[in-house]
């Protein structure tokens, strides 16, 4: 038989019980234990005090005088003994019954109300016998017995029935509780499961309410944040699919239509024809690599070999990696980084994002432009800054420079920054755009420190 999570609660909770309860009924036998060794040390005393004024009496009286052990045993029954004095020849001199007759009969009920002697519940145990001594002889006997006291008795009555209610009290309140707090506790569980399952069924609308602040409310605002996030990307997903066959359809159109004109004599097969195809394939093969960099550069962060790089140099090697087109004349490229900055990344994808934003920031520029290459520390994080001072971003695009396929007036193929967005996310790091029209363009990087 499987159990689900509440009834294993519940199968907790009642073991719980089980060994407080086992716990309760232990400290209960010791408790009593002690209490019974108590009585029975306090008891033993009170017969020795007997036996000792008993051969106290024996030596005032030079023998065994009858008022004086009667006032004795009268004595020991207030002690809640029973008593019975015998002599060397075992005859019966006297026992606690005729120490009573020998009371009136209103001082005879008030000891008898106030000692118990004579009710049905004192106990019916044999008789202890002690001898009496004096001088190292012995000069009588003393047959003894515990009468048990009428406050103990209420007192294990009382111990008993208290404990039997608490146990059930006890028990069965804790049994409600439990009942309530399962539930409690099981139906978000249920309530996460049930949302799971719709998600992995393709419903990705699926969300919790979980108001709770504990661990349950935090997987619930996680769960949350994950459907969120796979219904994000199931979006993207799409989107891209969508671009990525839109982008794809006008070259594969152009082929057919070229190839079907060829077919049928209406083009001819020269080297002009065939090196528009050769374009058109070139397009093609562009936009599938497109689409294979941002994949892989959205799961790079499984695949980076992060380490602690110097800045200047490294920034110094990819500015000169454009001196060619600063000898053109197409633009100047500055570099501002203090010696001992540092940056943790990955020093490929680190590469990859700068050398894209250089080759946007000198596609952008007008004739004798330049661009500004500066690195700084900034709370403990590394900043990179791309500055240029080309024609800007138009403000309609500005919003979308990030998404999949969105073009400029330079065209390409609209995924080159959403690459270096993927790129630098995967380094924990953040990436901002500023830029007016007429009056450039400026891309901030920031890379937080290691760990």
């Amino acid at each position: 038989m499987r159990f689900n999570l509440q009834r294993k609660l519940l199968l907790m909770l009642l073991a719980v019980c089980l060994v407080a309860l086992g716990a309760a009924f232990t400290l209960r036998g010791l408790l009593l234990h002690d209490f019974k060794a108590l009585n029975a040390a306090r008891d033993q005393e009170h017969i020795y005090r007997v036996l000792t004024s008993l051969e106290g009496q024996f030596a005032r009286q030079r023998g065994w005088q009858r008022p004086a052990v009667t006032d004795e045993l009268l004595r020991a029954l207030q002690s809640g003994i029973e008593a019975r004095l015998y002599d060397t020849d075992g005859n019966l001199l006297i026992d606690t019954d005729q120490a009573l007759q020998s009371l009136p009969l209103l001082n005879r009920r008030r000891l008898l109300v106030t000692t118990g002697y004579g009710r049905d519940a004192r106990p019916k145990g044999p008789f202890s016998t002690y001898s009496i001594t004096f001088h190292s002889q012995v000069i009588g006997w003393l047959a003894a017995r515990q009468l048990r006291p009428l406050d103990e008795q209420q007192f294990l009555l009382s111990a008993n029935r208290f404990l039997l209610a608490s146990v059930v009290g006890l028990g069965l309140l804790s049994l409600g509780l439990g009942a309530f707090f399962a539930r409690r506790l099981t139906r978000p569980l249920q309530q996460l499961t049930d949302a799971a399952e719709r998600i992995a069924g393709g419903d990705l609308g699926q969300r919790v309410q979980l108001v709770s602040g504990d661990e349950l409310g935090r997987l619930g605002n996680a769960f949350n944040r994950m459907a969120d996030s796979l219904e994000r990307h199931e979006g993207l997903r799409r989107q891209l699919l969508s671009n990525a066959a839109h982008e794809l359809r006008t070259p594969l159109m152009v082929i057919r239509g070229e190839l079907e004109g060829m077919m049928d004599g209406l083009f001819p097969v020269t080297p002009e024809e065939l090196q528009s195809l050769h374009q058109e394939a070139t397009r093609l093969t562009a936009i599938l690599d497109g689409v294979d960099e941002l994949t892989r550069a959205e799961a790079s962060f499984v695949t980076l070999q992060r380490e602690t790089l110097r800045l200047a140099p490294f920034l110094a090697g990819i500015a000169g990696r454009f001196g060619r087109l600063a000898d053109e004349g197409r633009g100047v490229i500055t570099v501002v980084c203090p010696d001992e900055l540092t940056v943790w990344a990955d020093p490929d994808r680190l590469s990859q994002i700068l050398i894209n934003l250089l080759s946007n920031a000198l596609r952008a520029l007008p004739d004798q432009g330049r661009v500004e290459l500066q690195a700084a520390a900034a709370a403990g994080d590394t900043v990179i800054e791309i500055a240029d001072n080309g024609g800007g971003i138009p403000p309609e695009l500005l919003p979308h420079i990030f998404e999949r396929f969105c073009k400029g007036r330079d065209g390409g193929l609209g995924l080159g920054l959403t690459i270096v967005r993927e790129l630098v996310q995967a380094h924990n790091g953040a990436i901002a755009i500023e830029s007016r029209p007429g009056a450039g363009t400026t891309v901030t990087l920031r890379f937080p420190a290691p760990p």
